[in-house]
């Protein structure tokens, strides 16, 4: 028989934020209900660490038995840093008022960026509320050093191996576009502080940058000039550029060891991943690293991460039988990663729905197809967020628990997804942004190819997601039976009117902006069309979110319901942008479920 929704949302998944040179890994699990920290250790044994109120990251502080955590409440993401020694005994996790403040003021938003021996590096809101300004903080006397207040939101920073240099990366002026800038933090004259590597008009994407150890140049994951991206040696002086590693079919990630002789390279295979080692001199392949089976490193975050030794990389794994692993590989030895936890136990013998890939005929919509062992008839489109993200093959329990209620679950990656592309992409950007809808009319078509019934097909979607779910409602009401939306946009306008301010520019450049764009951005609207959304609707949505205000789903709601549609509005004020407590999940998902199942079987 197959699992049912509540065992599947109980499953508890891990995941990899750093690891030492011995071997021990900080990792978080949610088995508490909430991502908490803990400490894995080679010989097996598991060490719970914090048991705070919201979601917690965190990284070894280099050089000592030592963290540096980062925490917000109730999903609010205005993380706060503290301190945890972990050459201490206890008998219980931490909890807020066993940690060493660092940085804490709730109004503001920091994020930990960078570690370094005895200091830390983060980014902060707190001069203006909208810009985010860089400071390197001691972890020990708390003297801290602004060393970037040029405006903008900064997204990744990574120091050079002796701390002269910083190189952080700032949105460019075009939608999913990143600047490299180089920062002296000695500089002769202030005039030397800043040096641009990359130009701000560039339609480019630079991420996962990391120094070479001898400050010459960094490593970069970059489309420079190409459709897909590869992985680049930029010169830190000329910002010459070096290709290393490149694919014409695929899209490459690339993390550089510390000692900058290797190169951990994922290949982005339709939202599989396949991971080899190569030489950081010159690209050349050295071997394949192989994973349990179809699925996805990185899960969505955080990134893979070396040991300070270059010897052992960290990442975490899912794949659609996994809910979620901690992976260690050992680059110095021709043997497959080490499994440290095992998500999957849980699952023996159950019966899980495997994806098959498809292109939707005509439109060429990369989808992935979940099949139920008793299929209905009725199917579910799920989208995913962003819209800059991309569906990948990991363990989703929503797709499990809609496969194993008898529907076919569809998950494309629409016009404006990543992993296919600079061309992809950016086919949703601005004005173009109602294409990407369409899509969904071109799956709908494809409904009847795959033996499923076109008027029992609802849709399913969070954040962006959600805008898209209200979207298909609104715009093609006579194609969707229901829709489910979590933390959704209901109005390009108020969305951008509202959003914290830190992340109205940012996304201006995705959407259009309020200045030059309003008609379009109205017009595109879910909200402006109400009157046409017949199909019932289940909301979901945090009090406390950041990014899209509950103020989207309580308008929404009030509108539809005023026109006598049924409409469900789930708000939870312990919340942010998603669910991020499993009690919430256990609360809203069956409900959501049930709701399907009501109006499509």
């Amino acid at each position: 028989m197959a699992v049912d929704m509540v065992r599947l949302l109980e499953l508890a998944s891990w995941r990899a934020f750093d690891v030492d040179e011995a071997g021990r890994v900080l990792a978080g699990s949610d088995e508490s209900g909430s991502t908490q920290l803990v400490e894995l250790s080679p010989n097996g044994r598991v060490t719970a660490l914090t048991a705070l109120s919201g979601a917690v990251t965190g990284r070894y502080l280099p050089g000592e038995r030592a963290a540096i955590i980062q925490h917000d409440t109730g999903g609010n993401e205005r993380g706060q840093l503290s301190l945890m020694r972990l050459d201490r005994r206890r008998t219980r996790p931490a909890e807020l008022g066993d940690l060493q403040p660092l940085v804490r003021d709730p109004r503001y938003v920091h994020r930990l960026l960078d570690v370094l021996p005895g200091r830390l590096v983060y980014s902060t809101n707190r001069r203006n509320g909208v810009d985010f300004d860089v400071v390197i903080r001691s972890a020990v006397t708390g003297e801290e050093i602004v060393v970037y207040d040029g405006g903008g939101m900064v997204q990744e920073v990574v120091a050079s191996p002796d701390s002269h240099y910083l190189a952080l990366t700032l949105p460019g002026a075009q939608p999913m576009s990143d600047r490299i800038l180089l920062v002296d933090t000695m500089p002769a004259t202030a005039d030397e502080r800043f040096r641009p590597l990359t130009g701000l008009g560039e339609h480019t994407r630079s991420t996962h940058i990391r120094w070479l150890p001898d400050d010459s140049g960094l490593i970069v994951s970059t489309n420079a000039d190409r459709d897909r991206t590869g992985v680049a040696r930029l010169d830190a002086r000329t910002g010459q550029r070096t290709w290393l590693v490149t694919s014409e079919e695929h899209d490459l990630l690339g993390w550089l060891s510390p000692d900058g002789r290797t190169l951990l390279v994922q290949t982005n295979e339709d939202g599989a991943a396949r991971l080899a080692l190569h030489d950081a001199r010159t690209g050349e392949l050295r071997r394949s690293v192989p994973l349990p089976g179809d699925g996805w490193c990185s899960f969505p975050l955080p990134a893979p991460v070396w040991s300070p030794d270059s010897r052992l990389i960290a990442l975490s794994f899912s794949s659609p039988e996994v809910p979620g692993d901690v992976l260690v590989i050992d680059a110095e030895q021709e043997a497959p990663p080490i499994t440290m936890t095992d998500s999957a136990a849980a699952l023996a013998g159950e019966r899980l729905a495997t994806p098959t890939a498809h292109r939707v005929p005509g439109a060429e919509v990369p989808c992935f197809v979940y099949e139920p062992a008793e299929p209905t008839g009725s199917s579910v489109l799920m989208i995913h967020g962003g819209p800059e993200g991309q569906s990948v093959r990991t363990f989703n329990p929503v797709v499990q628990g809609l496969a194993a209620q008898g529907h076919t679950v569809l998950v494309p990656n629409v016009r404006g997804s990543t992993g296919y592309g600079k061309s992809w992409y950016s086919a949703d950007d601005g004005r173009k942004r109602l294409d990407s809808v369409q899509d969904l009319a071109a799956l709908h078509e494809w409904l009847p190819q795959l033996g499923l019934d076109p008027a029992r097909s609802a849709l399913w979607g969070g954040s962006y997601g959600g805008y898209m779910v209200l979207a298909g409602l609104a715009f093609q009401p006579r194609r969707w039976a229901a829709g489910v939306d979590i933390v959704g946009i209901s109005s390009l306008v108020t969305f951008l009117e509202n959003t914290s301010p830190y992340r109205r520019a940012h996304r201006e450049r995705e959407y259009g902006s309020l200045a030059d764009d309003a008609d379009f951005l109205r017009e595109a609207s879910p909200l402006t069309h109400v009157d046409e959304i017949s199909a019932p609707l289940f909301v979901i949505h945090g009090a406390n979110d950041p990014r899209v205000p509950l103020s989207e789903a309580e308008q929404l709601a009030e509108a539809v319901r005023r026109n006598g549609v049924e409409c469900e509005l789930l708000v939870f004020d312990d919340e942010g942008h998603g669910l991020a407590k499993r009690s919430n999940r256990l609360n809203a998902y069956p409900r959501a479920l049930a709701f399907l199942t009501r109006h499509l079987i």
